[in-house]
Formats: C-alpha cells, sequence, structure tokens
C-alpha cells in the first residue's frame, strides 16, 4: 500500500440525552461516508460517561458501527475515568480496571499496533499511566516490544492526551495536570519512543485544534467532534471549534489536513450542562 488514508475523530461525547452530539456525529459520518478513508481513529472520550452508564458506552459503539469504514479506539477519561497525578485533586471518578474491561468489551481494543503505507502506528491507553493498575505495566512491557519491532519505520503515536504542552518538561500544575500525560509516565514514554523515529503525536482531550512540531515531531490536537469549551471554563490556547483530522500517509511522509464537516455546529458545554440538569 503506497498511501494510507486515516481520519481521526476525537472526543465524541456521545449519549442518548444529547440530540447536540449526536447531530454532529452525523455530519461526521456522512463526511467519512463522502470520503471514504482506509480507518477511523477515534482518540477517546467515546461515549459522554462511560463509568456510570454502560448504555452511553453501548449507544456510541452502535453509532460507529454505521460508519462505512473499519474504525479504532482509545480510550479517554469519560470512557474509563481519569489518571491520577502528581500534583492536583484526585481524579473523578479515577481510572479502574472494570471500566477498562467495559471498553474493552464493547467498544474494542484499547491499544494497538499496525503497519501501513511504510509506517508504524501504535495507539496508547493514555489514562493508566501512572494509575498503579496491573495493565499499565502490561501496556508498557507490550510497547517495548512494539518498539523493537519498528525497523526504522516511521512512528505514528495516537493517544487521548496529549504528551505536553510546548516542551517535554513542562511543569505540571493543580489547574492543568490532568490535560497532558502526567509525569512520570510522560518523560518514561518519551525516553521510549526516542529510540524511533517518532514522526506524529495525534491526541485530543482538549477540545481546542492545534498544530505544531517539536524538533522533528508533529502534534495534532484534534478538536472535539461534539463540543466547544468556552473562555470562563477553560483557557484558550489554540482554535476551539468543533472538527476531525483528515491524514494522507505515503512512504516517509504524511500530509495532514484540518477539516470541519458540512453542518457542524460549535455546541457550546453550557448547552450541555442544562440538559444534564446543571453539572458534571
Amino acid at each position: 500500500m503506497s498511501e494510507f488514508r486515516l481520519t481521526q475523530i476525537s472526543d465524541t461525547h456521545l449519549g442518548q440525552r444529547f440530540p447536540g452530539l449526536i447531530a454532529n456525529f452525523h455530519r461526521i459520518s456522512e463526511h467519512i461516508d463522502a470520503s471514504r478513508p482506509d480507518l477511523v481513529v477515534n482518540t477517546g472520550d467515546v461515549s459522554f460517561d462511560g463509568p456510570t452508564s454502560r448504555n452511553d458506552v453501548e449507544f456510541a459503539k452502535g453509532l460507529h458501527d454505521a460508519l462505512p469504514v473499519t474504525c479504532r479506539y482509545i480510550p479517554g477519561n469519560h470512557d474509563i475515568g481519569d489518571n491520577p497525578t502528581a500534583i492536583g485533586p484526585a481524579p473523578k471518578p479515577p481510572v479502574s480496571e472494570t471500566h477498562r474491561r467495559q471498553f474493552c468489551n464493547i467498544i474494542g481494543e484499547d491499544h494497538w499496533a499496525f503497519e501501513a503505507a511504510g509506517w508504524r502506528f501504535i495507539g496508547l491507553n493514555s489514562l493508566v499511566m501512572n494509575s498503579g493498575l496491573a495493565f499499565e505495566a502490561e501496556q508498557l512491557d507490550w510497547l517495548s516490544q512494539e518498539i523493537s519491532r519498528t525497523n526504522g519505520r516511521p512512528v505514528a503515536l495516537f493517544l487521548h492526551k496529549p504528551l505536553f504542552l510546548n516542551l517535554p518538561d513542562d511543569a505540571e500544575t493543580p489547574e492543568t495536570s490532568i490535560r497532558y500525560v502526567p509525569q512520570p509516565a510522560r518523560a518514561r514514554m518519551i525516553e521510549m519512543f526516542g529510540k524511533v523515529d517518532l514522526r506524529l503525536v495525534a491526541s485530543g482531550h482538549v477540545h481546542q485544534r492545534r498544530d505544531f512540531t517539536f524538533r522533528h515531531t508533529r502534534h495534532v490536537w484534534a478538536p472535539s467532534a461534539g463540543f466547544v469549551i468556552n473562555d470562563s471554563r477553560q483557557d484558550r490556547i489554540a482554535i476551539k471549534e468543533v472538527g476531525l483530522v483528515e491524514y494522507r500517509f505515503g512512504p516517509d511522509s504524511v500530509e495532514v489536513r484540518h477539516v470541519r464537516a458540512a453542518g457542524q455546529v460549535d455546541v457550546d458545554i453550557e448547552e450541555l450542562l442544562i440538559q444534564m440538569g446543571g453539572g458534571h
């Protein structure tokens, strides 16, 4: 395969009680139906609230199953719970093996690797990092084996949380500690991927569209497919809009296209809070 076309969607936050998010997913579905990539990757928060609503997870999977192309998935904090961090409040809810297994049983694998168009693609569950769960160590062992198999190929990494804001050693703060892969797991990831030609890190989580290069690695933050978080609730780092990202991988090259599907609407988080009865 000389070219591999991949569409990344993220933070779909699907649940039956949120018509605006469902409508935005249908607009994305229509775009994918027209463009027919080789693969769709959802980089997490597939469901609105997996830890408290198995129905959200099942509903989200049903909508993805209707897409006309194969999908792979990475869990987000709304699917399986969040990482513990060295700074800041304890996550609510914390990641758990029960919810990770629920995600795998309903949605699919939470970590994976494959080759296409001369690239090695790796998807990681970033929510178990720093958790102390048995699977955290299992995933690290698996990742070490996968890294040893790259054989000089460029690597594209997909995970829910961005590795960092601007620099690998960015200080963690109580306000932003849950936004990025936490330390010391972040440093461990960067060390492991320092052994290979890491060309792309594709993430979601922040609900802002961003695209920058640090050294030789391009970092792409996919926006939420579903909703935006206004400036009164979240600082503005980049572009706040709903959308998706399209990639064309070729031997030793990747093209990135930032897309907003026709008909998508920037649903504000305030609308969702009203539908939830005031808070989450």
